[in-house]
């Protein structure tokens, strides 16, 4: 027995029925249909980093631990400075020495220089003390380096965090040495979030000329995403090119690391369109009532496609402008409609 025949079988006390109740109908219609690539995404920072030291010292402080949430500005790290403190006061008795010095040499070229002008030194006096002045002052420029990079070193010492977020990863414990370039602590911030997603390369031409993505999550809610990014190369072991969406509405719901749909639009077809409502489904089975030229439905199996909001792609046995009941649960009850028809397509 043939699927159609049993399908008829099934529906047959239905069929035999006068049709009391006004049947609607609407024509198969011909429209554009829109084929996407459907990937799995996963969402990640814009902003995540790690700190690493850039001066020497002893860690002192560890003010956060593990997966607490940061403060931008807030101090995450304090190392042990008194090294940083002694080179400082090195640089400040320095600074005040080159500058007593330039004062005392700066004193005596202006004496000679008025001397100089009476005729009473030499012209070679003056240019001597006219370059011990020049000295003083080089020292003094000196000994202000000296006295910022003291201050640097001592604000090295401690380590504030660069932007609120979640701190990740602790690669330092109290007690422990470090030197300039180790790295400290890791983290991230959730304020700034994006997409990113491999595409197949025979995709890629396509997704670069329409530049259209949809990221849905699994719960089904539609993202607002931002600036698509492609990247100018390919993986070479996966040969996927990557696509880089940015999130434009972050709500504190969403984290890096979730995996996300995104659906990529390719090429557009023309396809054949019935209502949802009017396909009847049992088993494997799909069929729909044609309305034959004296108004009587006839059931006819048909192939469907990709569903698209309340309508569904037929791929055989239908023709453009045939007209279809699309209350179909006036003819055989409403528990034999279709409930979910295969291929959905979001």
């Amino acid at each position: 027995m043939s699927k159609v025949r049993w399908l008829m079988c099934l529906l047959l006390p239905a069929l035999t029925m006068p049709v009391e109740a006004e049947l609607l109908s609407q024509p198969v219609i011909r429209a554009p249909l829109q084929d996407t690539v459907r990937l799995d995404g996963v969402i990640e920072a814009v902003q995540q980093s790690t700190v690493s030291a850039q001066t020497s010292g002893t860690v002192q402080a560890l003010p956060f631990d593990v997966d607490d949430s940061v403060p931008a500005g807030a101090l995450i790290v304090q190392l042990e400075d008194s090294e940083q403190q002694a080179r400082l006061a090195q640089g400040q008795a320095a600074m005040a020495e080159a500058q007593a010095g330039a004062v005392d040499a700066r004193q005596r070229y202006e004496r000679i220089q008025t001397v100089h002008e009476r005729g009473l030194v030499s012209r070679q006096e003056l240019d001597q003390a006219r370059n011990a002045l020049n000295a003083a002052q080089a020292r003094v420029e000196r000994a202000k380096a000296a006295l910022a990079e003291g201050r640097q070193q001592l604000d090295y010492t401690r380590i504030v965090a660069p932007y609120g977020g979640i701190l990740t990863e602790r690669h330092v414990e109290l007690g422990e040495a470090v030197n300039p370039g180790q790295p400290l602590l890791s983290g991230l911030s959730l304020e700034q979030l994006r997409v990113v997603v491999d595409l197949p390369q025979r995709y890629a031409a396509a997704a670069r000329a329409d530049r259209r993505a949809r990221v849905t999550l699994a719960d089904g809610r539609v993202l607002e995403t931002g600036t698509m990014t492609f990247y100018p190369y390919a993986n070479p072991a996966t040969h996927t090119f990557r696509l880089r969406m940015a999130l434009t509405e972050p709500n504190n719901a969403l984290f890096p690391g979730m995996l996300v749909k995104v659906a990529v639009p390719v090429s557009v077809r023309q396809a054949l369109w019935v209502p949802l409502s009017s396909l009847i489904h049992r088993s494997e089975v799909r069929a729909v009532f044609v309305l034959d030229d004296r108004g009587q439905p006839r059931l006819r199996q048909v192939r469907t496609g990709v569903r698209e909001g309340d309508r569904i792609e037929i791929l055989a046995g239908l023709d453009e402008g045939e007209p279809v009941v699309s209350n179909p649960g006036e003819l055989v009850g409403r528990e034999q409609r279709m409930v979910t028809p295969v291929g959905d397509h979001e």
